[in-house]
This record gives structure tokens, C-alpha cells and sequence, in this order.
């Protein structure tokens, strides 16, 4: 059986997971919305800034713990489609990759040229990312109209945009460098090399491993959710002891409900509580944050997703699949638009203040709904 029907299987249920997710995701930015602008409470804030360790709060063990399993899955899903999905194929990986460069490049480029002044141009990348639930959420509604190529376009290319995403984190957005943090991350990555040679496939012999290798990404001045994606990228596509094993495939399976349906709505409901009554006090400079993350999500997304696609096909760089034409790719630049979790947590990294990351939240909600409205629309339209 050719690799890449082999890998429609766990595609599927990749798919379904995420699109079942979405509701629920959905619910929990509404819920916190609601929690944060209730009158005369302030409860929100005070919830997620609660101390449960001396150094750390309750909102730090969602954003820099739990979601390492989020990243966890973006890496083991990464494996997977290296290993044998389309990423496997250079010439049906060109595709994605040129999408997703020219839905990285231009969002970028509109955020700087609105924000040219530091430190608020470091939000660059925050327009840049693709919401893979929200986006196969919104697919989804949709129906059967929608041909199978395009949803795994779409997921493609999300996860090419994770990968950019987990690259900007690592090497931009990182605060110095600790060698002690260094040296016990590397002796991580070794413990967890050796557990892999002994033939341990026991997830139990990792978990001290990978908490070390989050520890010392934290203490190095790495984002310490990498973690996460470095332990999916080290996770066998075979086992050693049984060639119909896949550790990624059994691994996904188990980790990837948890991430969809309580992780996600958890950081959700923690990071998408905007007070709106904040958010009238702010210079005209920085507003202009908001407008960088509106303009590149609504209009830089679909227009450098389109128009570098069709530049490469005019050169003859990529093909498109036999089913898809210019109206797909219209449909496919509205969801990339769609940026959520991923630009929320570049958010809170990238910006100097509360308050000027909530405005940013604002704008990638703004953004993001304007995104799967034009792409809901659209597809009722073309497809």
C-alpha cells in the first residue's frame, strides 16, 4: 500500500478529534469572555494569578506546563507526517510549504509595517500562526461539499505553520541562555535516547526524562513547552520488538483527546478573558498592535497563502491536486487566517505588558472570526 494511503487512517482520526474539539474550545473562550467582563467582579484575574507554587501561578502551570502537551502532539503529528504523510513526499510537500511561507511572510511584514516601533514589532509573529482546530472546525461545517484534499491541505499546512511557530519560539522569542540549563536538558535528551535503546516502551520510564527536559529549557531560557515537541519528534514511527507498532500512532492516541478536549478549552478559558473596559486607555501606537494582528490574519493569511501558491504553480514549483482549483485555495486562505491558541501564546510571550497582550488577545479573536467568517462564507459561495 503506497505511504500516503497507509497514512489517511490516522489522519482520520486526527481530524475527527480536532473537529470535535472545536465546540467545546469555542465554549471556553465564550466562558471566559463572560467570566472577565462580568459586573462588579474581578474574579478572573484573580483565579489565574493565584500563586500555587512560590514562584509560579495558576495561569504559568496552564500556559507553560499543560500546554506542553499540546506541543507534544504537534510534534508527534509532525513525526508522523515526515515519516510517511505528505511531508514524506517532497513533491507533494512543496504545496503546503510555499502556503504556508507566503501565510507566515506577509502577516509578518503587515504587523511590522503597521508596529515599526520596538518593543511592539515584536509581535510579529503573532498573525503568522493557524488554529488547526478552529480551522478543521470550521471546515467541517461545510459538510460534503468539501473534497478530501483540501482538509488535508488545510491540516498540512497548520502543521507546517507549528513548525515555523515552534522556530520562532525557540529562537526568538528565548531570554538568554543558562549552559547549566543547557547540560541538563541535553542529559535528557540522552536519558531519554537510552530508555529508547534498552527497548523501554513503557511511558512511565519517560515522564522523569521529559520533566527534566522541561525543567532545563525553563531554567536555560527556552520556552520550556518544547519540551514537548522535541520528545514527539524523538518518539519511534516503529517499534523495535514489533514492526506493526507504531509508538507515534499509540502515543497520539492516547495523548491527543486529553490535549482536545481539557487542555485546550483549559488554556482557553485561562488566556481568553479579555476585560473590554480595559482597553480604552491605550496610546494610538498601541492600537496599532491590534490593527497589525487584525490586517495580517484577515488579509495577509488568505492573500500570501493565494498569491505565493499561484506564483509557485505558475512556476511550476508544486501541483495542485486534480480536485482543487483557485476557489480551494480562496476558501483554504480564509482558515489559515483563523490563529487562536497559537497566536495567544506567541502573545504572551512577544508583548511587554498585560495589557497590551489583552489587547492582542482581543485582536486575535477579532481576527480569527472574521478569518472562519469569510471562509465559512466563501465555501458556501465556491464549493
Amino acid at each position: 500500500m503506497p505511504p500516503l494511503l497507509k497514512s489517511l487512517r490516522p489522519l482520520d482520526r486526527f481530524l475527527r478529534v480536532e473537529a470535535n474539539s472545536t465546540a467545546l474550545l469555542l465554549i471556553a473562550a465564550v466562558a471566559a469572555l463572560v467570566w472577565a467582563n462580568w459586573p462588579g467582579t474581578h474574579s478572573y484575574a484573580s483565579v489565574w494569578e493565584t500563586p500555587v507554587t512560590a514562584a509560579h501561578t495558576l495561569r504559568f502551570w496552564v500556559n507553560d506546563a499543560l500546554m506542553t502537551l499540546f506541543f507534544l502532539v504537534v510534534g508527534l503529528e509532525i513525526r508522523a507526517e515526515l515519516h510517511e504523510g505528505i511531508l514524506s513526499d517532497r513533491r507533494m510537500a512543496v504545496l503546503p510549504f510555499v502556503a504556508a511561507l507566503g501565510g507566515i511572510l506577509l502577516p509578518a511584514l503587515i504587523f511590522v509595517c503597521v508596529n515599526p516601533e520596538s518593543p511592539l514589532r515584536r509581535g510579529w509573529a503573532i498573525p503568522t500562526a493557524t488554529d488547526i482546530a478552529f480551522a478543521v472546525g470550521v471546515l467541517t461545517l461545510l459538510g460534503k461539499r468539501v473534497p478530501r484534499p483540501l482538509r488535508v491541505l488545510l491540516l498540512t499546512l497548520a502543521i507546517v505553520d507549528d513548525i515555523a511557530a515552534v522556530l520562532v519560539i525557540a529562537l526568538y522569542y528565548a531570554q538568554g541562555f543558562s549552559t547549566l540549563g543547557i547540560l541538563i536538558a541535553l542529559g535528557a535528551i540522552g536519558a531519554v535516547v537510552l530508555c529508547q535503546r534498552g527497548g523501554l516502551q513503557s511511558p512511565a520510564w519517560y515522564l522523569l526524562p521529559g520533566v527534566l527536559l522541561w525543567y532545563g529549557l525553563a531554567r536555560a531560557g527556552i520556552e520550556p513547552t518544547l519540551a514537548g515537541v522535541i520528545l514527539g519528534l524523538m518518539t519511534p514511527v516503529r517499534s523495535r520488538h514489533d514492526a506493526a507498532d507504531s509508538p507515534v500512532t499509540r502515543v497520539k492516541e492516547r495523548v491527543h483527546p486529553w490535549v482536545a478536549f481539557a487542555v485546550m478549552p483549559l488554556f482557553a478559558l485561562a488566556n481568553a478573558g479579555i476585560d473590554f473596559g480595559g482597553l480604552t486607555t491605550f496610546s494610538p501606537s498601541v492600537y496599532r498592535v491590534g490593527i497589525g494582528i487584525v490586517l495580517g490574519l484577515v488579509l495577509g493569511k488568505p492573500l500570501g497563502i493565494v498569491l505565493v501558491t499561484i506564483l509557485c504553480l505558475k512556476l511550476k514549483l508544486c501541483t495542485l491536486p486534480g480536485v482543487l482549483g483557485w476557489r480551494h485555495l480562496l476558501v483554504l486562505g480564509c482558515l489559515g487566517g483563523i490563529g487562536f491558541t497559537m497566536s495567544i501564546f506567541i502573545a504572551n510571550l512577544a508583548l511587554p505588558t498585560p495589557e497590551v497582550i489583552a489587547l492582542a488577545k482581543a485582536a486575535v479573536l477579532l481576527g480569527s472570526l472574521a478569518a472562519a467568517a469569510c471562509g465559512l462564507l466563501l465555501g458556501r459561495l465556491l464549493l
